[in-house]
């Protein structure tokens, strides 16, 4: 099997697939929690004008809490105990256009509002655990001096996009090193990570594209092997401990985009097999299909809803049982008061959460083969041919 040839066709489709996950991440924004260094406001007047902050750093973190913030999207990330890296804010204020700033900016810390004044004239305000005015925590809204809201069009890096830019960038790179690799050694046995990464197409391409679409397999073999790859390393990095508790395709706006690109590719190559089956299967009486066509149609939109909310679900789930066991330490040991009892928790919660974490390691594998199944099989469908 050649493999420089599969990488190169992988490499074609990577600006469309970083382009559509972009958008995606930044859709899911408003679903996000932020933590951040304390910093002062750049102007306190402006600051008064549109009322004081309220700090809830006061407030005891519970179990819920604790696991929301780590497996939520956010606009920095929390590395290594009390260390945040901020990320760019990038904001379409109405009336004032283009604003870019690090999330640093914003004033406090913790789990209540965060403001910033962007200017005398405008108040940024990053809502956190319990927003007012109805907005969603982890979003940013902006009110002018007149206390009138202004419309804000967020595009920040959050940490969830943050984290699938570096997952393309180093797919990228591994996949034209590997590409090289084979150019350095033609004929010849490959070696190292070239064998490995060989070894996992030659299975995906065997044992998932070719059973499942035929003698087409080659067309589709370009995504398939983008989005095994894409969420296999994903589901990878959020399982390093100690580095911000990536949760990226736990995230609903990077799946939604994934789901839709397998539903857009299953429409577009569908053939007249495929269509006709949906909406005027041969032989089938009039007042039957008249049932039958809007089940098929709701199924084709059931297909990457299922995909989506199956990927979401599996890796947020682990992600919340692995947490969840963390915090009995915390609850039994009553923050510090019963470190007995603590110990005791602990060393039955250490002992389940390596077991958990040697089993999200298969379930990393398992997410992303049974997503790229189901889409191949979804492709296959779209291709069926004439049954005789």
């Amino acid at each position: 099997m050649k493999l420089g040839r599969f990488s190169k066709q992988l490499m074609k489709l990577a600006p469309i697939f970083v382009s559509a996950l972009f958008v995606g991440s930044v859709s899911a924004q408003d679903h996000g929690h932020d933590h951040g260094d304390h910093h002062d406001s750049p102007n306190t007047e402006a600051h008064a004008a549109h009322g004081a902050h309220h700090d809830h750093d006061a407030e005891p973190i519970t179990a819920g809490t604790f696991i929301t913030n780590h497996i939520a999207d956010a606009h920095d990330i929390h590395w290594l105990g009390d260390v945040h890296i901020p990320l760019p804010v990038i904001l379409n204020v109405e009336g004032h256009g283009l604003q870019v700033f690090m999330s640093s900016a914003f004033e406090g810390h913790g789990h209540g509002d965060r403001k910033f004044a962007l200017s005398e004239e405008v108040l940024l305000t990053l809502h956190g655990e319990h927003p007012a005015d109805g907005q969603n925590p982890g979003s940013i809204s902006a009110v002018d001096a007149n206390g009138n809201h202004l419309e804000v069009l967020d595009l920040s890096i959050t940490k969830s996009v943050f984290g699938l830019l570096f997952i393309l960038t180093v797919m990228v790179l591994l996949f034209r090193s590997v590409a090289k690799s084979y150019a350095k050694r033609p004929g010849r046995a490959p070696q190292g990570m070239s064998n490995l990464m060989e070894t996992l197409i030659v299975f995906l391409r065997d044992e998932v594209a070719k059973p499942s679409i035929g003698k087409e397999a080659d067309r589709f073999m370009p995504f398939l092997l983008t989005v095994f790859f894409f969420i296999f390393f994903s589901n990878l990095l959020g399982l390093i401990p100690f580095i911000g508790g990536f949760n990226i395709t736990g995230t609903l706006g990077v799946t939604i985009v994934l789901a839709s690109l397998v539903f857009a590719i299953t429409t577009i190559n569908g053939n007249k097999e495929y269509w006709m089956h949906v909406f005027a299967m041969p032989g089938v009486p009039k007042w039957v299909l008249a049932i039958l066509t809007p089940i098929e149609i709701i199924g084709l939109f059931l297909k990457p809803i299922v995909l989506m909310i199956r990927l979401t679900a599996n890796i947020t789930a682990g992600h919340i049982i692995i947490l969840a066991f963390t915090s009995l330490i915390f609850i039994f040991s009553k923050g510090g008061e019963s470190i007995g009892v603590g110990s005791g928790i602990g060393v039955f919660s250490t002992a389940f959460m390596i077991f958990m974490y040697m089993l999200e390691l298969l379930v990393a594998f398992l997410q992303a083969y049974v997503f790229t199944l189901l889409a191949a099989l979804y492709f296959g469908d779209a291709r069926q041919e004439a049954h005789h």
